[in-house]
């Protein structure tokens, strides 16, 4: 996979600081690896032809991918959709206008499923083109996996970050809700829609989230003996392929290996009942926020985004807030897990990337964690029998965003280079 080595952020960040590498050389790479790869692996939706490069700002010479849900005023902005093919925003996204002002440079939009939806993108996995990359950003994780940009943002409504930075190989993070503004997205859950980003590394993404944003999200130092890690056994785990139930036990015990104090967490009723509420919540919403799309542009639809929006519309108002109240219920119940244990382990995806690029996969064991709000990152490291990237997602509590990136970092080369063979422990 050499043609797929990925770009550090933080390599370019320190040679920028050392004086050994000029944005515009920065960017430059980035513009000759997409004009290279970018026709095989159809990561971009569109790639500007001649991008605006800052010299100042701590993102400077940083060339990122944007995931074409967030309105650009300068480059197309077509949420996935035929319906808005040739779309011009007059303003950008509040995340976009937030990336500009920190200096990085805007190389191109990233693709989406549709509405960052379920419909899948042209994307395919850098790892091996017959698998899909995942979805719905499955753009922003190609373009990272495969050498073409060193970070990207994306957003999560069901497992729209954590399964394609599974899939693809790379650090996808999803903060905790509303640390990144999601004003000037095309919303299909507004109660759920979280932005969130994409990097080589867990440090680079953490390094991404504190220079984007200005918040202290750098890597700080961990006491493995001080952090109590559970692995998670949800109601869902019986469903992951073998390799990934393999790989979650594999990670247990190299983290308590190396010192962690390491239990298995058995999950709450409460929590169950919570993630089975994400899909009336996400549908009821998505008839709402996609109503007036459905009423224009009908036939630009595809059946499936036709049948949710229909679907979301016939749930009755009393559904929807029983749906939330099982939510809320559920957080406290997250609140009470979260004073017996800081990072919780689980699968980021219930296996390898599926072959075909008919599906983009399964958020069921992301959705009940973006519902609960709190932050989750994928660890990339194992690795299939057939040399496909298995993932490992993290997950804390609400707020608590710069000890996970810590935790996970630390984590992170321990599940290095690591080969899951069915029946090992």
């Amino acid at each position: 996979m050499g043609e797929n080595r990925m770009m550090s952020l933080g390599a370019l960040v320190a040679a920028r600081d050392a004086g050994k590498a000029a944005p515009e050389l920065m960017v430059a790479l980035s513009r000759d690896a997409i004009a290279r790869k970018d026709a095989s692996i159809r990561a971009f939706s569109h790639v500007a032809a001649d991008p605006a490069v800052s010299f100042d700002g701590p993102l400077a010479g940083i060339a990122i991918g944007v995931k074409d849900i967030f309105d650009s005023f300068d480059q197309p902005t077509s949420y996935g959709s035929s319906a808005y093919a040739g779309h011009r925003p007059l303003a950008d996204a509040a995340i976009v206008d937030l990336a500009r002002r920190q200096g990085a440079t805007i190389i191109g939009k990233t693709a989406t499923t549709e509405f960052a939806f379920f419909h899948p993108a042209e994307t395919v996995n850098p790892h091996n083109r017959a698998h899909t990359p995942g979805g719905s950003s499955s753009g922003s994780a190609a373009a990272v996996a495969a050498g073409m940009i060193p970070a990207a943002i994306g957003t999560q409504t069901g497992g729209s970050v954590i399964r394609p930075a599974a899939f693809c190989g790379v650090a996808g993070y999803k903060p905790s809700f509303r640390l990144l503004p999601a004003t000037g997205m095309k919303h299909f859950a507004p109660s759920l829609d979280t932005v969130g980003l994409f990097a080589a590394s867990v440090s680079d993404v953490a390094l991404f989230a504190s220079l984007l944003t200005g918040r202290d999200l750098t890597l700080e130092q961990v006491d493995a003996a001080q952090i109590r890690v559970g692995l998670y056994r949800c109601a869902e785990l019986g469903s992951a392929d073998p390799d990934m139930q393999d790989a979650l036990s594999a990670a247990a015990d190299r983290a308590a290996d190396a010192g962690f104090d390491v239990g298995e967490i058995e999950e709450p009723a409460t929590l169950t009942e919570a993630r089975q509420a994400h899909v009336i919540i996400q549908d009821h919403e998505a008839g709402l926020a996609c109503g007036p799309d459905l009423a224009r542009f009908r036939d630009q639809l595809s059946p499936r985004l036709v049948e949710v929006i229909e679907r979301g519309q016939a749930i009755s108002p009393q559904a929807y807030d029983e749906a939330r109240r099982l939510a809320k219920r559920g957080r406290a119940a997250a609140r009470l897990l979260f004073g017996e244990v800081d990072i919780l382990l689980s699968p980021s995806a219930p296996g390898s990337a599926p072959h075909g690029l008919e599906s983009t996969g399964d958020p069921r064991f992301n959705k009940l964690w973006t519902l609960m709000g709190g932050p989750t990152v994928n660890i990339p490291g194992f690795t299939s029998e057939q040399g496909l990237p298995l993932g490992i997602q993290a997950i804390a509590r609400f707020g608590r965003d710069r000890q996970l990136l810590s935790v996970a970092a630390a984590l992170e080369p321990l599940f290095a280079n690591s080969q899951q063979h069915q029946g090992s422990v």
